[in-house]
């Protein structure tokens, strides 16, 4: 009885104490939205992009996160394995040592502590997720969807964000803890997201398919610093946002459904915009494209086209974007003058 008791107090006193921590970030966060800042906490340090690397943006274990960083591994080991037996893998080695070699600048360029396993999924969404411990899978469909390798980047980035800040760990977390107090479950997340992978049967927690508004908003504030430490222009991410809602126009509900539990698009742009404003000092030129990228582009279409036609299912309009490169799908990776990156110079 007296141990009951015991436990019941100490919970009772975590659970205060994660209480009026709670309710002080609120405030914080509510007085940082009225200085125009985003919605989520700072560490004094997660807005200096020289300190790339070297700074706190989330991952420290204590009552916020339960989750060693091993532990994030083997979590993130034993769901990779469950999605590639589940999920067709895209197996071209010229398409999958590209993304990989893309994702690693990034990776290099990030505050992540955690090594990177990179792969193709041959799946139309237009997404990519990473799971806990850095297992990293690209849908083809965003691929194809990016007009150039700075938007590729950029949606990339957004995802080694949540890799990096530790947000399934920390979610996960604040739903154990959550749980033990039989209060109502926390988690937000994109709705067509998490009902695609379950309807693809991945087996993986919802936990680290959707995010908090919060880490959403977090991710968009780092992934934006990745991408621009990384050389690419940091303009790509508003832009794949507005092709978002050009998408939404098309075709009404489409949007609204894949991304609900994110921060609202035109609220996403602005937040952006502000931050490539005030703490992003300007290059004199950045990456935003590459002949190599509309290549592995080609490639990935006439793969995909291949596909469909070996299988008897070309029966009608292809969905398939057309790629705007012409170029050898069997390209290899000597480089031509033409192989040059796409600078934009800024006035």
């Amino acid at each position: 009885m007296k141990l009951r008791i015991a436990l019941s107090l100490i919970l009772s006193l975590s659970l205060a104490t994660y209480g009026v921590a709670a309710d002080k970030a609120d405030k914080t966060n509510k007085t940082e939205k009225q200085k125009g800042e985003l919605d989520f906490p700072h560490d004094g340090k997660i807005d200096d992009v020289s300190a790339i690397g070297n700074r706190n943006v989330g991952c420290s274990k204590g009552l916020g996160n339960w989750y060693s960083l091993e532990s994030q591994v083997s979590m993130g080991k034993n769901f990779a394995m469950q999605v590639e037996q589940s999920a067709k893998l895209v197996n071209d080695p010229v398409i999958n040592e590209y993304i990989n070699r893309l994702a690693q600048n990034i990776v290099r360029n990030s505050d992540a502590k955690v090594p990177f396993t990179v792969k193709v999924l041959d799946d139309d969404s237009v997404n990519a997720f990473a799971l806990p411990g850095g297992y990293f899978y690209v849908q083809s469909g965003l691929i194809l969807a990016a007009d150039s390798e700075a938007e590729l980047a950029g949606v990339m980035a957004h995802e080694i964000a949540h890799v990096a800040a530790c947000h399934a760990a920390r979610q996960q977390s604040r739903s154990n803890l959550a749980s033990l107090a039989s209060i109502p479950l926390i988690f937000v997340g994109g709705g067509l997201g998490y009902g695609l992978y379950e309807a693809m049967g991945l087996g993986v927690p919802l936990t680290f398919m959707r995010f908090q508004r919060n880490f959403e908003a977090q991710a968009d504030y780092l992934g934006v610093q990745y991408l621009y430490a990384a050389g690419y222009d940091p303009q790509a991410f508003p832009q794949f946002f507005e092709k978002i809602q050009a998408m939404e126009k098309k075709k009404p509900g489409f949007v609204s459904k894949a991304f609900e539990t994110h921060p609202p698009t035109p609220a996403r742009m602005e937040h952006t915009q502000h931050e490539i404003a005030t703490i992003l000092p300007p290059k004199p030129q950045y990456v935003e494209d590459t002949s190599e990228f509309q290549d592995v582009k080609a490639r990935l279409a006439a793969l995909e086209n291949r596909r469909r036609l070996d299988q008897g299912k070309d029966k009608g309009p292809s969905l398939r974007r057309a790629s705007s490169s012409q170029g050898d799908t069997n390209a290899d990776d000597r480089k031509t003058p033409d192989d040059r990156p796409t600078l934009k110079r800024r006035d």
